[in-house]
């Protein structure tokens, strides 16, 4: 597999030792079901450790340190599936998982679709996809970080108090097993700082904040720079008013344009597809987005937030197209809801793997933010949804809002207590342009992205 790195081989490194007890466990465990009956068998089995500290106003709130195992069985009898887990990896503990498993499983409605995926899918390269950075942070250092990220954004003239400063290290070992032979090994660490602040009093108080999420802690931001933005974020929305009703041009920044696109999946995905609940239904081979976009999953990136060498059944991933030239290529399937719409697994079992919306527009032009703000023209920036309102179904969009009228490319002045609305179907179709101002904090990769027009309500 992956070359071991200096780091690895520091002796307060035991990750690989872990994982191979845990594979070690997971066929021994499979081995057994197989002894009792099953037909085949598959086990998921997981370490996760972390370090979480919390400030405010420059004391501690709270420290938590957490080590959580998992071992999660499913056996299937034929076409019949049962389930269990524990966290407990002591052997008795596995025998009365496997115990259970194979009694519910016995007991359950036969299931055509159920069973492992295809032996042929199975993952059998695994390159070092760089996830793994263990950060060595103890729990002093950890609360001196957050308070110097609080510091930093406190001493922003107009900030008057704090919701606190996290600082979060985590890593997690996992391994994925089953009868055909498969073992997968995988290991990553996850790094998160934050910071939220509040302006103003209680006549026209304003909150808001910013985070760092990354694989390797020396891919942070400075405290100081993550104290900055989050001063200037909450600064800026001082003052806000609503606006009246009105249909205008909608430039959703970065943070908040993944979740447009995290619609677009949740509509393609194979659960919604088999129940007929979802607005995209049949869509595989027609526009669903301008002629110019192009949606790649990308699941091997170095130091992805969604990187990984194979899914949550065993099959490789691979570079795809999701949305090609503005039609949709396919959709996001395990092996279950490709056997019930008659289809095969895209190796999307347990979700999307690095999802890269490519930077664009109509005119072939490629903008910053800054650009991106002139493009816009006169409009509305949202840098803030709140609510639940949007359906899979239908794909109806209704949305409480916040976030910045902009008049020339140039931000006006912030609004709140707005709802902006339309249907998802409309507001793929009416992507303007894309910006190369990428959000690098999940596995959803994207620009701002600026909408032709929606329907803004006011007062």
């Amino acid at each position: 597999m992956s070359e071991v790195t200096s780091q690895d081989r520091s002796t307060r490194d035991s990750s690989q030792q872990d994982l191979d007890r845990l594979a070690e466990l997971a066929e021994d465990v499979i081995r057994r079901a197989r002894a009792a009956g099953a037909s085949q068998a598959e086990v998921a089995a997981s370490i996760d450790t972390g370090l979480s500290v919390n400030v405010r106003l420059g004391e501690v709130e709270t420290v938590e340190h957490t080590r959580d195992r998992g071992f999660g069985l499913t056996v299937y009898f034929g076409q019949r599936k049962g389930s269990a887990s524990t966290a407990d990896l002591h052997p008795d503990s596995l025998q009365a998982t496997l115990d259970q498993a194979c009694a519910i499983a016995r007991y359950t409605e036969e299931d055509p679709a159920a069973g492992l995926a295809d032996p042929a899918r199975m993952a059998d390269a695994f390159p070092d996809l760089d996830t793994w950075h263990p950060w060595d942070i103890d729990t002093a250092q950890a609360i001196e970080l957050g308070i110097a990220i609080e510091e930093a954004g406190r001493a922003h003239a107009g900030i008057t108090n704090s919701d606190g400063a996290g600082v979060q290290a985590g890593q997690g070992l996992s391994v994925y097993a089953n009868s055909h032979g498969f073992v997968g090994r995988e290991r990553g660490t996850r790094h998160s700082l934050s910071l939220s602040l509040i302006a103003g009093d209680d006549d026209g108080m304003q909150r808001d904040y910013w985070y760092d999420s990354v694989r390797a802690a020396g891919d942070f931001i400075s405290a100081r720079a993550l104290g900055d933005k989050a001063a200037q974020r909450t600064l800026a929305r001082v003052g806000a008013r609503s606006l009246s009703t009105r249909q205008c041009p909608v430039l959703f920044a970065p943070e908040l344009a993944r979740g447009l696109i995290g619609h677009l999946l949740s509509a393609v995905s194979g659960g919604a597809l088999y129940r007929q609940a979802s607005f995209l239904l049949d869509h595989v081979g027609k526009p669903v987005m301008p002629a110019w976009l192009d949606i790649n999953e990308r699941p091997r990136l170095p130091r992805g937030q969604g990187s990984a060498n194979f899914d949550a059944e065993g099959v490789a991933t691979r570079d795809s197209a999701l949305v090609e030239g503005g039609v949709l290529a396919r959709y996001v399937l395990g092996s279950y809801s490709a056997r019930k719409l008659g289809l095969a697994s895209t190796g999307n079992a347990g979700g999307i793997h690095n999802l890269v919306v490519e930077p664009g527009s109509v005119d072939q032009s490629r903008h910053d933010f800054a650009g991106m703000l002139q493009r816009l023209g006169t409009g509305l920036l949202v840098t803030e949804v709140m609510g639940q309102g949007v359906s899979t179904i239908t794909g109806d969009y209704s949305r409480g809002a916040a976030g910045f009228w902009v008049e020339n490319g140039v931000i006006a002045y912030p609004v709140e207590e707005i709802t902006i609305a339309a249907n998802l179907r409309d507001m793929f179709a009416g992507i303007v342009a894309v910006g190369t101002d990428v959000d690098p904090r999940s596995h959803i990769l994207t620009g701002s992205i600026l909408l032709e027009r929606m329907t803004v309500a006011g007062e």
